[in-house]
């Protein structure tokens, strides 16, 4: 392997704080010595800011920087933060052409850092977290949008067997077993009764919609952890795979689509009132028709279900990220401002699921 991974920031945030104590940069730059052809140290760790899932690193040495992605500190919850799975995935979506950071190393072994962790490239270009892309020429804007449409019915159309993922999922209907999954995750981290999810709990499972293909999915894929080219309109990486697996891409559809469904906030991702015709942001019925047209569909279901369904998912990401800062193990200063989100979240989704006939 070659240690020439990159030179500019990863997104158009800078890393932040160093890393805890806990990480032993020594043993850590010993390790790499013995994976990285031609590493050089020494290493010196900065953690990007936010993100409340998986704690991710800029690594710098002696010649080359790269990207260091681990579990988080502390006990965890079953099956939560499996970066050997990402690292899988990025490794057999990279040589298909698919727009993702060169995976580097994998390491299992929890006594070099104290975790499971992989090193990727470091990939220049930028995140934009604000879904109206303040600054760009409407033109630009609506370059962006395809580009994201694109993308992902890309790695929809992807031959998941052919890439050496035909076992990445469980058979079966995708969200009979996410539905039961992140019942499962939300009791294991529950803190609080709210009155929405329970009634959630009860809707969703009952009214599982039939599942008509199957594919590769992101599971988080949103306008944020796409990573454009400096200054233009291409895709060079999509981030953050912890949540991939095989299943529905109606799964990573809709939640894509949701960004249309939700407010518009400064600096957030929701497009829901937004001046599409002024902006150069395409509508969401475009949006639909492009996704179609690049996977051979002839529509979409109604999408209450949906959107029902992917907020009471991140109901349980977040109540999980509420229950780590409770027990001392949220890795993102801004985990307690993602916290606030939970109610809120909880009667959206409640909201989404009325309109779908409960």
């Amino acid at each position: 392997m070659t240690a020439s991974i990159g030179t500019a920031a990863t997104g158009a945030a800078a890393a932040g704080a160093s890393p805890p104590e806990e990480i032993d940069l020594h043993r850590l730059a010993a390790w790499l010595a013995t994976e990285i052809d031609g590493f050089t140290g020494p290493v010196r760790l900065t953690k990007f800011p936010g993100g409340q899932s998986n704690p991710t690193y800029r690594l710098d040495t002696a010649d080359a920087s790269c990207v260091l992605r681990r579990k988080p500190f502390g006990p965890l919850l079953p099956s939560a933060h499996a970066v050997d799975r990402e690292y899988r995935l990025i490794s057999a979506l990279h040589p298909t052409g698919f727009p993702v950071a060169q995976p580097r190393a994998l390491c299992t072994d929890d006594s070099v850092i104290g975790s499971m962790f992989y090193v990727m490239e470091l990939v220049d270009g930028r995140s934009l977290a604000d879904g109206s892309l303040p600054g760009e020429m409407p033109e630009n804007r609506s370059a962006m949008y395809r580009e994201l449409t694109t993308t992902l019915a890309r790695l929809h159309n992807v031959d998941h067997v052919a890439a050496g993922l035909g076992d990445f999922g469980r058979p079966g209907n995708y969200f009979e077993r996410q539905v039961a999954r992140w019942t499962r995750q939300y009791r294991a981290s529950q803190t609080d009764d709210l009155a929405e999810v329970e009634r959630l709990i009860e809707f969703l499972p009952r009214t599982i919609p039939e599942q008509a293909r199957t594919s590769i999915i992101h599971g988080d894929y949103r306008i944020d952890n796409a990573l454009f080219e400096p200054g233009g309109t291409r895709i060079k990486a999509v981030l953050d795979w912890e949540l991939s697996t095989l299943g529905d891409p109606l799964a990573d559809f809709t939640y894509y689509a949701m960004q249309w469904a939700m407010p518009w906030e400064d600096g957030g991702a929701g497009l829901e009132g937004v001046d599409f015709a002024a902006t150069g942001i395409p509508r969401l019925d475009q949006t639909v028709d492009l996704y179609c047209s690049l996977t051979g569909r002839d529509g979409v279901p109604a999408l209450d279900w949906y959107f029902a369904y992917n907020l009471f998912r991140l109901v349980g990401i977040v109540q999980g990220i509420k229950k780590r800062i409770l027990d001392g193990n949220a890795s993102s200063d801004k985990a307690e401002a993602t916290v606030a989100r939970l109610v809120p979240l909880a009667k959206r989704a409640w909201h989404f699921a009325r309109q779908a006939g409960a």
